[in-house]
């Protein structure tokens, strides 16, 4: 009864859409006791609260040979913690119609918690527990390193995936941020169980914690809630991870697979989120690849010549460096084809810039489409969190459209001189260049990417 009780209130949520551009104006800061950065919306709508957290835990901090240990240990969060084994532990959220999940990312870790207001002491009781307490048994380590190991075995099989690992340690070459995120096989066949209890312990603590909250809560229950679950944690800061010697490697690299329409994945220097750039960069993007239909590349390749059904690009920043990055399938014999026009696209951009039409476009859509975002208390906490992740003042939320609203053409046209640079780019292709038009050769003399 409870859970179908739950789906309502969740379908309930998302059809309040129209409340969320206000809701984003509401957002506060919390003073944490602690030090913790809070963010959170109070909105009594419905009996429930939204959390999303980021801890300094992300797969950067993998050590030498255990790469995946921040998966590993983040897969086990719900396998049990105190005196509750898996079962027990599992069991207690079900019943309370608690949500609980993590994904590691290369910097953070990412905990979403979603409960009923009359279940939120036990939620985040569970959730303190899961983080200060973590059992890490052997049979869940064991059934957990299976199924890590089984997605992996399938992931080496799918032509995108494949691609774009190849494209990270390609372009992030010896640093952190160059391992997949879930490790490889042997990596994660070495770990045991002091490595998981000892990453716990230096990384699942209360310093760099990053915390937005949404639903129905006020300052003071918050502040009593955010203890229960952060209160016993250690209050030690990890060390953030070195930068990067230098990223790119320009031309185009092959990592074979015997599949009829490859993967190509390609990668640029993007911009740290503090550039003075950063927001017309993305403006650019969105014209240049992050438009869908809209956008440059998608008129070269599908519309003007039919080489691909969908490519994308996007402008990611991590805490140590930029990166855009983008992605399509082509058929064997278009590759080298669509690698030249994905080289000439660019090239065009990064000359001329934008057209006066294409930049309103950009701004029409990014700015109207903003307050989508904070239409559920999943989706508000979600983008505050984001933010906060990258190091944004809380004030950002109220300007970000006047922000975007305020690039001009002669701003874009100076990103795009930074970031859209066709000699600096990394090409990955997973399967095989055989066929088609031949690529252009990389000059000797191309840029070796951005040093930070």
């Amino acid at each position: 009864m409870r859970k179908t009780s739950w789906c309502g209130l969740l379908g309930l949520a998302f059809a309040l859409a129209m409340c969320g551009a206000a809701r984003a104006a509401d957002v506060k800061s919390l003073h944490a006791p602690r030090g913790e950065e809070v963010w959170y919306v109070s909105d009594h709508t419905l009996p429930m609260i939204a959390m999303s957290v980021a801890l300094p835990a992300g797969s950067a901090y993998d050590p030498q040979g255990k790469f995946g240990l921040s998966v590993f240990a983040a897969s086990l969060l719900d396998e049990g913690a105190g005196n509750l084994d898996a079962n027990a532990f599992q069991t207690a959220l079900s019943n309370r119609a608690i949500r609980l999940s993590a994904s590691p990312s290369r910097d953070y870790l990412i905990i979403s918690l979603v409960t009923l207001t009359d279940n939120a002491r036990d939620a985040f009781q569970l959730l303190g527990l899961a983080l200060s307490k973590p059992r890490f048994d052997p049979d869940a380590i064991q059934r957990v390193r299976g199924q890590i190991v089984s997605s992996m075995a399938q992931e080496d099989e799918d032509p995108p995936t494949v691609a774009a690992k190849a494209l990270y340690k390609t372009y992030f070459h010896d640093h952190p941020y160059a391992h997949p995120v879930n490790g490889d096989t042997a990596s994660v066949g070495a770990i045991n169980q002091a490595d998981l209890k000892s990453f716990a312990a230096e990384h699942w603590v209360r310093g760099d914690l990053r915390i937005a909250v949404a639903g129905d809560v006020d300052a003071a229950t918050l502040t009593a809630l955010l203890n229960t679950a952060f209160g016993h944690l250690p209050a030690k800061t990890p060390g953030l991870p070195s930068w990067p010697g230098h990223v790119g490697q320009p031309g185009v690299q092959v990592t074979p697979l015997p599949v009829p329409q490859p993967s190509v994945a390609f990668a640029l220097p993007g911009l740290l989120r503090t550039d003075r750039d950063f927001i017309p960069a993305f403006v650019a993007n969105y014209i240049v690849g992050g438009g869908g239909f809209s956008s440059r590349l998608t008129n070269e390749l599908r519309v003007k010549r039919g080489l691909t059904y969908d490519i994308s690009t996007s402008l990611d920043s991590y805490r140590r460096a930029g990166i855009m990055a983008g992605e399509f399938a082509t058929k064997q014999e278009s590759v080298q084809q669509a690698i030249g026009v994905v080289r000439d696209t660019l090239r065009d951009f990064a000359e001329n810039g934008p057209t006066d039409s294409e930049l309103a476009d950009a701004k029409t859509y990014l700015t109207g489409s903003f307050p989508m975002s904070f239409s559920s208390n999943v989706g508000i906490v979600a983008e505050l969190n984001g933010f906060q992740q990258v190091g944004l003042p809380i004030e950002y939320v109220r300007n970000r459209n006047a922000l975007i609203d305020a690039v001009t053409v002669a701003d874009l046209k100076r990103a795009a001189r930074r970031v859209f640079n066709p000699r600096a780019i990394t090409i990955v292709v997973a399967g095989s260049l055989t066929g088609g038009q031949p690529a252009r050769p990389s000059n000797s003399g191309e840029a070796h990417g951005a040093r930070h």
